[in-house]
């Protein structure tokens, strides 16, 4: 009664089925936001469908366009498509909490797994549907621009090199000191840069491979070309950037005591925020949640002593 979102992920009419749905909820709250994240979404053939981010990125083409070209479609090894709904969710919640500002009437959203990583994909739909193109795999390749991929340095690591601005393709190749592509007629535009990526993928991973990872940074950032180190996390909690911006933070653990974890996702000059703890003891906040639902002492040490809580 007194909340102003409550979320919930089961399939559904689940709600429905225990007395709590949309109906019984708002006629108690009619400023509540029920927020219900399904993988299919409310309604539609596959609404009932038990439903994971791993299904959402195989449907939505992500997994078809990932990956080598002669090698299978890739998933992500990590739950990209449920954290993309997640933000989204976050967002919808938002959008819904200032629409009740002005209308004093809450809503549903209804979030389904399988659109928020669709939307992020890109043109795509829009590509098939005037052109009848659908985007291959191109591995680490772009179709839009190029050079655009991973390159191996002479002591055994990894960068990776974007160029999606005219500008910076054309540093990059002064750089690798092979300025006379930039006068070839299909140089000028990233499509075309792309369709000849194997001579400037060339270009570039020769004379990165002669360099360290090092003296590969350091030059492009000399010459405001970009470029980044494949890093995986043991680079990433040394690195200087992430340092700056405390991207990786310590928390104070009761139990544990300081723990490294991700912060807080962005930063707001007048209200930011900050991390608590890592995680509550299991049942640490169960007396608390119990008693303001109405509940006694004497109705909590009841509980427990018949093994409900």
């Amino acid at each position: 009664a007194t909340a102003d979102v409550v979320v919930e992920n089961f399939r559904p009419g689940t709600l429905e089925k225990w007395d709590l749905g949309w109906d019984e909820l708002s006629a108690v709250n009619p400023r509540l936001v029920l927020t219900r994240v399904t993988g299919f979404g409310q309604f539609g053939p596959y609404a009932r469908r038990p439903g994971f981010g791993t299904l959402a990125e195989a449907m939505s083409g992500f997994a078809a366009m990932t990956g080598e070209p002669d090698a299978p479609p890739t998933l992500p090894p990590f739950g990209l498509a449920d954290s993309i709904a997640a933000l989204a969710t976050a967002y919808a919640v938002m959008t819904a909490l200032a629409a009740r500002e002005r209308t004093g009437e809450g809503q549903v959203v209804d979030m389904a797994i399988i659109e928020p990583i669709l939307t992020v994909l890109g043109p795509q739909p829009l590509w098939y549907d005037q052109l009848g193109h659908v985007q291959p795999r191109t591995g680490n390749r772009s179709q839009n621009n190029a050079p655009r991929n991973t390159y191996r340095t002479a002591d055994g690591t990894w960068v990776a090199v974007s160029t999606s601005a005219q500008s910076v393709a054309e540093r990059v190749m002064r750089l690798v000191g092979r300025p006379e592509l930039i006068d070839e007629p299909w140089f000028a535009t990233g499509a075309d840069r792309a369709r000849h990526a194997d001579v400037l993928d060339a270009a570039v991973g020769d004379w990165i491979a002669r360099h360290s990872r090092a003296d590969v940074l350091a030059a492009f950032e000399k010459a405001e070309a970009a470029v980044a180190p494949v890093q995986d996390v043991r680079d990433v909690m040394t690195d200087p950037q992430y340092r700056a911006l405390d991207t990786v933070t310590t928390v104070d653990d009761p139990e544990l005591g300081p723990l490294r974890m991700q912060n807080v996702l962005f930063r707001l000059s007048a209200t930011p925020g900050g991390i608590r703890w890592a995680g509550r003891p299991h049942g640490a906040d169960t007396e608390e949640v119990l008693t303001g639902l109405g509940l006694t002492p004497a109705d909590v040490k009841e509980l427990r002593e018949e093994g409900v809580v």
